[in-house]
């Protein structure tokens, strides 16, 4: 009988102890900095660390006890559950704490926006390794945790997907695990010893390429992720495939250094032969050289193995016949960008949302903006002030061309912007309008393009109906020259000289004058057709 009247009375006591502990911890709750100091839970907390590390020794010595004196159990059940409750509580009045000396945090953290900011984007087919490459280069570089990799890996064998784990880190949304494509473009940030990485892990599926374009437009740096599996390269490359599609668009947007990763080297198709990686090679440079790289100075290919992580950080055995630097530190001597800060500020915008005010997102292409900035956010010349901002979610207080920006600006309505907007300095306004000339390449087209074709434009991160109004001249792709005669269309392969009017104002520039801005491709049926620069910017007849 003793036993049991004892029990329950034990878990009343333990209610009355946790009814007492929530009454202390109301006024905390009420007032955070006044009572967070009298508690100083530090002590309690360094006391009770090693107990839970050293929880092994504990259970063994319990299980002794239990062996040698049964009767005790009832007791040490008790003791065991005391110092319980109390951890439950040490963590809620550590975050307490941890509320208050954010500030004091973040100094440190100010340092980091010193090291060279590089937008890396993974582009490539699907299924070519892109977020399995960006997941383990995460982990390499300790920016995911060991557990919560075995989470995933965990969560991905239940559903008979293990080999996706790693690809979770940045296919965060339910669709894209269940599918295992990326939709989105995924953002993950890691650093080496002299520069600071933000990878953008493009879609490769064709339905999501606007997706990707929007990615590659903030890209510095593009990584081409093939699969040298038998069977997947081809499909990848050839016609309809994403791999061509994707170098071109990268290169439109402006990215001036590619890197080749040949991925699943050591798929058994595969083994890490040297003959299939040179195959992969020698098919892909006529083409990259076709869209506007130059392979001795902007290309860089290089094996491995995403799953296995061989030659993405350390060197891999099974790979003799590669002698060049493995693919973070690759990364991490690459020459530096040249960035004018000094230039006007142009800050196109990828996204906004609603945060205690309106916030947008985007690369500041050139300028710097600091706190407190008046902007203007074209093309409706709104002013707007900026209140903070966030350079890879780390609060600064300037921020130079390169880096990813989050805003939180005061003086405009979230509805009131697109994406495609541009925020620039009231001294320096930007480029709007609707009518310009440009210089198109047809990449891929069936049939003819006359005047009055319709596409789908995208330049930097705007996105706008277009039409070609008129055909001006063809241009001689060896010699430059342009015909005297204006041509009634033009075929695929062919340049030419249009103008073209957008159904909307959107903000641009000449090519010459800002490369980043002044850059486009036409889209249409879900294909790229065209790309080109802008030559000159039309005024408006009234």
């Amino acid at each position: 009988m003793d036993p049991r009247d004892t029990a329950p009375d034990s878990w009343e006591q333990e209610d009355d102890m946790e009814a007492t502990i929530e009454g202390q911890l109301e006024p905390a709750f009420t007032s955070l900095n006044v009572n967070a100091k009298p508690f100083v839970p530090n002590v309690n907390a360094a006391e009770f660390v090693p107990t839970f590390l050293c929880h092994s020794e504990v259970t063994v010595n319990d299980r002794l006890c239990g062996f040698a004196a049964p009767l005790e159990n009832g007791n040490t059940e008790m003791t065991t559950e005391e110092p319980w409750d109390q951890k439950e509580t040490a963590p809620e009045i550590m975050e307490e704490e941890e509320e208050v000396p954010v500030p004091k945090v973040q100094p440190v953290l100010s340092d980091a926006p010193k090291k060279e900011h590089i937008n890396v984007v993974f582009i490539g087919h699907v299924d070519a390794g892109k977020s399995t490459i960006g997941g383990q280069i995460m982990y390499l570089t300790g920016m995911v945790d060991k557990r919560t990799l075995e989470k995933y890996e965990r969560e991905a064998k239940e559903k008979n997907r293990e080999t996706w784990y790693l690809s979770w880190a940045l296919d965060t949304n339910q669709e894209e695990r269940d599918k295992g494509k990326t939709v989105e473009v995924g953002r993950a940030y890691f650093e080496t010893d002299k520069k600071h990485f933000t990878i953008l892990d493009a879609p490769g599926h064709k339905s999501f390429v606007p997706n990707m374009i929007g990615g590659a437009s903030q890209a510095d740096l593009a990584v081409l992720v093939i699969s040298a599996r038998k069977g997947e390269f081809e499909t990848g490359f050839e016609k309809g495939g994403q791999t061509r599609e994707h170098a071109m668009l990268a290169k439109t947007a402006g990215v001036k250094h590619l890197v080749v990763l040949v991925n699943k080297m050591d798929d058994p198709t595969v083994n890490w032969s040297l003959e299939r990686y040179e195959e992969c090679k020698e098919k892909l440079l006529p083409f990259l050289k076709k869209v506007g790289f130059n392979p001795k100075k902007d290309i860089h290919f290089m094996p491995c193995s995403g799953l296995t992580g061989a030659n993405l950080k350390e060197p891999a055995e099974m790979c003799s016949w590669y002698t060049g630097l493995p693919f973070i530190p690759h990364l991490d001597n690459l020459p530096h960008f040249n960035r004018s800060s000094d230039g006007p500020v142009r800050l196109p915008i990828v996204d906004k949302y609603k945060d205690m005010g309106t916030v947008i997102l985007g690369k500041l292409e050139s300028g710097s903006i600091c706190k407190a900035q008046q902007l203007v956010m074209m093309p409706n010349r709104h002013v707007v002030e900026v209140l903070s901002l966030l350079s890879d979610d780390v609060e600064t207080d300037d921020a130079v061309p390169g880096e990813n920006l989050k805003l939180r600006l005061k003086g405009i309505e979230e509805e009131e912007i697109l994406p495609g907007f541009i925020l620039c300095n009231a001294e320096n306004l930007c480029h709007s309008g609707r009518t310009f000339d440009a210089q198109i390449v047809i990449i891929e087209h069936k049939s003819i393009i006359c005047p009055g074709y319709n596409a789908v434009l995208h330049i930097h991160t705007c996105i706008e109906e277009v039409q070609i109004t008129a055909l001006i001249c063809l241009v001689d792709k060896k010699t430059g020259e342009k015909s005297k005669t204006r041509p009634r269309f033009v075929k695929q392969d062919q340049v030419c000289i249009a103008r073209l009017r957008t159904a909307g104002t959107i903000c641009l520039e000449t090519f010459k004058d800002f490369p980043q801005m002044g850059r486009f491709t036409l889209r249409d049926e879900g294909k790229t057709i065209a790309i080109g620069k802008v030559l000159k910017l039309v005024a408006e007849r009234d």
